[in-house]
């Protein structure tokens, strides 16, 4: 897809103004119980309208590297924004806001019996359930969001509000993202 903004039209705060709306509205994944299962080409080819978007807010070149370009922007890259919605749901979740058909699938290990009287039991993680097929199992909602949140250290799964959490889990992912 060819984007094409005449500069003549459209002046730069405008067009930023534009393109960040189209950012935040129209590339937002929606909440699905498959948001893993994208394929890598898919990814791919979100990251590029990703890009794309950034160098029509700078006028930069398709040859420029795109890094400090998403840097400044403060936007994550196409993995990191799944990673940032799906864990957002599962705080969602663990916090009574979600619909109950998702709250029903994650199982904190204080709600197993056989796992009350252990240490991980007084956590904040989840129980991370057996798959039998790596590839469908492990990209399941309750296995996928467990291990995602289960990586996310403490500070960040402790937030008392959910514009807390929000704020200090966008600030681990971009630093995950981009000091690495």
């Amino acid at each position: 897809m060819k984007w094409h903004v005449e500069s003549k039209y459209h002046s730069g705060p405008t067009r930023k103004e534009f393109i960040l709306l189209l950012y935040s509205k129209r590339l937002e994944l929606p909440p699905r119980r498959n948001c893993l299962c994208i394929p890598s080409h898919c990814m791919q080819q979100l990251q590029s309208v990703i890009n794309a978007a950034a160098r029509l807010i700078f006028s930069s070149s398709r040859y420029n590297h795109i890094t400090p370009l998403l840097h400044q922007l403060h936007w994550l890259k196409a993995p990191q924004r799944i990673e940032f919605k799906l864990t957002v749901l599962v705080f969602k979740c663990l916090h009574g806001s979600a619909p109950s058909y998702l709250v029903d699938e994650l199982q904190r290990p204080a709600d197993l019996a056989t796992r009350r009287r252990l240490h991980s039991a007084s956590s904040s993680s989840l129980t991370v359930l057996r798959t039998r097929l790596s590839v469908v199992g492990d990209r399941s909602f309750p296995v996928a969001t467990a291990r995602v949140w289960n990586g996310l250290p403490q500070h960040v799964t402790s937030a008392p509000s959910l514009d807390t959490f929000r704020s200090r889990l966008k600030t681990h992912l971009f630093t995950r993202s981009y000091d690495a």
